[in-house]
């Protein structure tokens, strides 16, 4: 972890020490709370000394760097060392300079090593992506090469996706058991009339129940089931057998736990591997991990295994645009390898087997899940911190505050997209 370096409030340097060579004299000059002062000598070691003294502000705001991120903050009314809480406080000279170099995650890294602090980085991040300023950053030439390869490599072949259940999903469940509700839902809530996380996610589950129109004794696939909460709140209200898929050994060991005595399979699977009919199938939070290559394989696979006459119901994060880009920040350090699909790749992958009933956006709902999830990281640090790293909290909650305001800002959406191959007279899709 870097140290951070000395508050540069109010941009005046308070200690630098520059070396400058004239002739053949070189001469030592140091930068004191605005004032300067020379000392020196020549070369011929004759030791003629040489003092000085100026008044004249050193101030860091003639650093470049620190001017171009000045001014694109200033777009979204964002203050560097300002009194507002989306203004941010910066720690660490070298803050701008990274920033611009390596973009999102020089800004996300910057963050995690105490290089600059907000009071409310989700409000920094509504601002900033409501004025788009992540598009006015440079990309950095590893942001390229990914999305080159992107286009290239299957980032979520059969091997690489296993990566994201050790790198995420496996952190802990203590972690993630103190900050989600009972159900565990690691997926956005339902907040249409909830006031709690609780009641939201509860709330969401049951709408899943209803927009598949589960029926006492229909089976369901649930693929990448968590920690087994919508399987068990299935089981247990309406009377279905499941099967779930999870890539992550530790949720797989929860899950199994939770839906003890339910008829409930857990099984630690990929997806592509299923060969096996169900009534209904379902996917919440896992169609992010897929990747475009592999789009056509997913829905492949739910055709092959969905009956004639089944509905099917994917839960995913959506993006605005059709492209590879995948922030660089969030790709190393929470999902490697995740790609949000558009509603053009949703459109065209499934085309070729189902009939879209119902597309249900309700992302804004995600701000407040992702805060309240917050809240109950916050409220649980004392609890983890023996376990986890002080740059992990940083790390996690700069996670869920960017996301949080990228909700907020419309950057990002969450969708629940009904499919049929036809169901006569149509389907009343629940809400």
């Amino acid at each position: 972890m870097h140290s951070a370096g000395p508050c540069i409030a109010p941009f005046l340097c308070t200690l630098k020490v520059v070396w400058r060579k004239a002739s053949s004299v070189t001469f030592l000059i140091i930068l004191r709370n605005g004032s300067c002062s020379f000392s020196g000598s020549d070369s011929s070691g004759d030791g003629v000394a040489m003092s000085s003294t100026c008044v004249a502000e050193v101030n860091i705001e003639r650093n470049h760097w620190y001017r171009i991120v000045h001014e694109l903050l200033q777009k979204a009314d964002i203050e560097i060392n300002g009194s507002r809480p989306w203004d941010i406080q910066v720690k660490h000279p070298d803050f701008f300079k990274r920033v611009l170099q390596k973009g999102s995650l020089g800004l996300g890294e910057s963050y995690m090593d105490g290089w600059w602090e907000c009071e409310r980085l989700d409000m920094f991040f509504h601002r900033a992506l409501k004025h788009k300023l992540d598009e006015q950053l440079p990309h950095h030439v590893q942001d390229i090469v990914r999305i080159a390869l992107a286009r290239l490599v299957n980032l979520q072949s059969k091997k690489r996706a296993w990566q994201v259940g050790k790198a995420h999903y496996d952190l802990g469940n203590d972690l993630f058991t103190l900050m989600l509700d009972p159900y565990m839902q690691y997926s956005c809530g339902y907040w249409k009339d909830a006031t709690t996380l609780e009641a939201a996610q509860e709330a969401k589950l049951d709408m899943i129940c209803r927009k598949l129109q589960l029926k006492p004794g229909m089976t369901l696939l649930d693929i990448g089931c968590g920690w087994g909460g919508l399987a068990a709140y299935a089981a247990r209200n309406y009377g279905v057998s499941i099967q779930g898929v999870t890539i992550s050994a530790e949720q797989q060991k929860l899950a199994q736990q939770r839906c003890e005595g339910l008829d409930v399979t857990i099984l630690l699977q990929d997806y592509r591997d299923l060969n096996q009919q169900f009534d209904r199938i379902v996917s919440v939070g896992m169609f992010e991990h897929v990747g475009p290559k592999n789009y056509p394989t997913y829905f492949a696979t739910v055709n092959r295994n969905l009956k004639p006459d089944g509905i099917f119901l994917l839960h995913t994060i959506g993006a605005l645009k059709t492209d590879m880009h995948v922030d660089p920040w969030i790709g190393k350090y929470i999902f490697p390898n995740g790609c949000l699909p558009s509603l053009r790749h949703i459109a065209d992958v499934s085309e070729p087997h189902f009939i879209m009933e119902d597309w249900h956006n309700f992302g804004a709902d995600y701000d407040t899940t992702l805060m309240a999830w917050h809240e109950r990281f916050q409220r649980a640090w004392p609890d983890l911190a023996g376990r986890y790293e002080e740059r992990f909290r940083r790390m996690f909650s700069y996670y869920l505050n960017a996301c949080a305001g990228a909700f907020r800002a419309r950057e990002i959406q969450l969708w629940q997209v009904v499919f049929s191959r036809g169901v006569e007279g149509g389907l009343r899709v629940a809400r």
